[in-house]
């Protein structure tokens, strides 16, 4: 058949309007355009801490579905006020999927989403769910208590912290890491005081590199043999680095950031999170609920270790790691108690994740005030 003959401009004529006729799912609806989906951060992408390890999963999340999404991020957005004028504007561009990835953006995102009732949006540690709403957070317990763990088995006995703000978070994290300690040292056959195991200081920000650096420097003065890391930066295990006091880092790996001394960090891992609530989205069977990801569903991990830690620890870590990514979650198996020896959890039982999520108690071991701020 000739180009220029009139049944070709007929065929070519219908081929055209067929090809303008969007494609249609077998249900007979438009087939989707990419999924829109915007990501708010605290901090800086590159920020060496809380906001970086989301961006990572971000990463994570564009590597498994990027031909499917269309990903837009905002950083540096902490004041509530710019919160919310900044996941409205996202809401009135028409974005599918909206998250507000720290405990801050709860307010604001529980307005936006209230008169955006078609849009869907995510709060990371968030407490509160609404229809369009729902809440995401890793079990950092379960490395918290493997770092911990490590620290023990070691002979790690006498550790400072530098704990950010006093949330339910944060308090959980400080009892796990004390718990796998306690247990290392047992483990271990060190001797040591099961009431004076972990000594806290508070920071009273997620992160303040001057006075980070400064209660880090203190702690090793007073002669604390492990400087643990809670801040949103490394500086608190490089201050360590610097006084010749071995770390644990918090939330990415601070060894990556010149924190040598560092035996481990336990790492925040969003990537599986972010993949597995697109593709709900993506299958239109996203619902509003909490997601509360540990090291079986791949929300939490462990950074490689130090140089300075035995192969017969490491051995022992991944063995008890092994178990915990088989289910047997052992991070508040009971009995534990709190600092007034006062039993919280029996033996036989553990806690539950409402317990986890609104821990206010320290455990025994804990050398701090307690978080409301009453005398234990």
């Amino acid at each position: 058949m000739r180009r220029n003959s009139p049944l070709f401009a007929v065929l070519l004529v219908l081929s055209l309007a067929f090809l303008a006729i969007p494609p249609v799912c077998s249900a007979g609806q438009p087939m989707p355009q990419k999924l829109r989906v915007a990501f708010v951060l605290l901090g800086g992408q590159r920020d060496h801490g809380w906001s970086e390890a989301h961006a990572r999963g971000i990463g994570v999340l564009k590597k498994r579905l990027g031909d499917r999404i269309s990903v837009a991020i905002s950083e540096n957005v902490a004041d509530p006020a710019d919160a919310e004028r900044v996941f409205r504007d996202y809401a009135e561009k028409g974005y599918d999927l909206i998250f507000g990835t720290t405990f801050e953006h709860g307010e604001p995102l529980r307005k936006v989403a209230a008169e955006f009732p078609k849009v869907r949006f995510m709060h990371c540690a968030g407490d509160r769910t609404l229809p369009n709403m729902g809440t995401y957070m890793a079990r950092i317990e379960q490395s918290e208590y493997l770092a911990g763990y490590t620290a023990g088995l070691m002979g790690f006995r006498n550790v400072g912290t530098v704990a950010t703000v006093p949330i339910p978070e944060v308090v959980r994290g400080v009892n796990a890491f004390t718990l796998g300690l306690e247990r290392g040292l047992r483990e271990s056959g060190a001797k040591f005081d099961p009431r004076r195991l972990n000594t806290v200081v508070w920071l009273n920000s997620w992160r303040d590199e001057a006075r980070e650096k400064g209660l880090a420097d203190e702690l090793a003065l007073a002669g604390h043999d492990l400087i643990r890391q809670m801040a949103d930066t490394p500086d608190t295990a490089l201050a360590a680095c610097a006084k010749g006091v071995p770390a644990v880092g918090y939330g990415v790996d601070v060894a990556r950031f010149g924190a040598a001394c560092a035996i481990t960090s336990t790492t925040f891992e969003w990537g599986p999170i972010y993949a597995g609530v697109v593709r709900q989205a993506l299958a239109g069977t996203w619902k509003s609920g909490a997601i509360f990801a540990g090291l079986d569903a791949g929300g939490v991990g462990l950074a490689p270790f130090g140089r300075r830690v035995p192969k017969t620890v490491v051995a022992r870590v991944l063995s008890l790691k092994s178990r915990m990514l088989r289910g047997e979650d052992m991070s508040f198996a009971g009995p534990v108690y709190d600092q007034t020896g006062r039993q919280r959890i029996a033996k036989g039982e553990r806690a539950t994740d409402a317990e986890l999520l609104a821990m206010d108690w320290f455990v025994r071991g804990v050398v701090a005030a307690p978080p409301d701020g009453k005398k234990p």
